[in-house]
């Protein structure tokens, strides 16, 4: 590959979504845990969230990218027996579903819990200070009678208004799961996390692994980031994982030095960019594909604005009468840009995935991308078991779908 002082901002999208697996088909024939797995490690973490609308959050990234895949293969990796482990979670960009082999990565983090030095969780920090007691015997009792929930555990308190009416059992174990001491066992019922010990459920391998120091390990997260983006900030970088400020400025540094990252000038962004040096640089790419919110590829708004010229806030989060678009939104990646948004939900009772609006982005033509998004919608409504798709009425993109019929 050659060198680059400087990259087009064409040329940076391309290589940001080919570094996000979209610079190649999906799998012709059945999706298998094998091609799930891959997809996971190209990204390094797929981010967890309980919000059910169309499907939850984790599942999402691998559909954009596999198509048409079985997601109980993601959950005997995330959550099966220990043979079939493949997967943990912990707190990295967010509540992440992460590789095991990230596990020794992630130890200084859960050292720095265990020292109430960490960055962020300054409430789960102060509560081990206020109820260091009362943890440890939480942790006891998920020894002797683990895997349970916080709401099994014999003393766990009253639900309060704050802290999403967490009780001190879930606040404890909460403290502890970060901290490294317990982790997620299974998740049950209404997406609810069953906890145990960490030594009882991560494989032995796992757990023989040596623990690389805290400046080697987050060089090597930096450098998952770099894959995963492709090209990226700082800030990206140092998001992808959420580091800390300094430690990231001092383990870029080191990166450059050793040929590791590229810095480079991308045409139209404000600041410094650094490009991994194996990352695919496409002369063209098609893709299409229906975006999550937590998507790795859109889930830094700044990014996606300074890449796509795409704003794009997530409507869940946002009063109903401030919404521009909807409340749970995707945008649809077609060649390599974003041309539409839609507004989703799966109703499940009805079987049917539903469509409440759809938008086409500024300059884009309704003829083009009618087709390829109606096309997409119904695989997700096969992907979701739903029958049918049903589709809106109003505006040029919904009435250009629905002369397809």
């Amino acid at each position: 590959m050659s060198r680059r002082l400087s990259l087009s901002a064409s040329l940076a999208r391309r290589i940001a979504l080919a570094a996000q697996g979209f610079g190649q088909q999906r799998p012709a024939g059945p999706v298998n845990a094998g091609h799930i797995k891959r997809a996971i490690d190209r990204l390094g973490l797929l981010q967890i969230d309980s919000v059910n609308v169309l499907a939850r959050a984790h599942y999402l990234p691998l559909f954009s990218r596999l198509g048409n895949y079985d997601g109980s293969d993601l959950d005997r990796l995330a959550w099966g027996r220990r043979s079939q482990r493949g997967l943990f979670e912990f707190w990295a960009h967010e509540a992440s579903l992460l590789p095991l082999a990230a596990h020794p990565l992630l130890r200084w983090r859960m050292q720095r819990a265990r020292d109430s030095a960490g960055d962020g969780k300054g409430k789960l920090h102060a509560f081990r200070r206020d109820k260091a007691a009362y943890i440890d015997d939480v942790l006891r009792e998920i020894t002797d009678r683990g895997p349970i929930a916080a709401s099994e555990l014999s003393n766990a308190g009253e639900r309060r208004g704050t802290w999403w009416g967490w009780n001190d059992g879930k606040r404890a174990v909460e403290w502890l799961f970060f901290a490294g001491l317990v982790t997620t066992a299974t998740r049950r019922g209404a997406f609810e996390r069953v906890y145990d010990i960490t030594e009882r459920v991560l494989p032995a391998h796992i757990r023989d692994l040596p623990t690389p120091s805290q400046e080697e390990a987050q060089r090597a997260l930096l450098r998952h980031a770099a894959r995963a983006l492709g090209v990226g900030t700082e800030f990206d970088l140092r998001d992808y994982f959420r580091l800390g400020v300094a430690d990231t400025k001092a383990r870029l540094a080191e990166l450059i030095e050793a040929g590791d990252l590229l810095p480079v000038k991308v045409e139209g962004w404000d600041r410094p960019a650094y490009l991994d040096p194996a990352a695919r640089q496409p002369r063209k790419l098609e893709a299409r594909a229906l975006l999550a919110p937590f998507d790795p590829l859109i889930w830094e708004r700044d990014r996606t604005l300074r890449i796509f010229d795409f704003f794009y806030r997530i409507g869940i989060y946002t009063p109903a009468a401030k919404r521009t678009h909807g409340y749970y939104v995707l945008p649809f990646l077609l060649g390599d840009r974003l041309v539409a948004r839609v507004d989703l939900k799966a109703d499940r009772a009805e079987s049917t995935l539903v469509v409440h609006a759809a938008h086409l982005e500024a300059g884009q033509n309704a003829k083009i991308v009618a087709g390829p998004l109606r096309e997409e919608l119904r695989l997700m409504a096969d992907w979701l078991g739903l029958e049918r798709v049903w589709l809106p009425r109003v505006g040029v993109l919904a009435k250009a779908m629905a002369r397809m019929r």
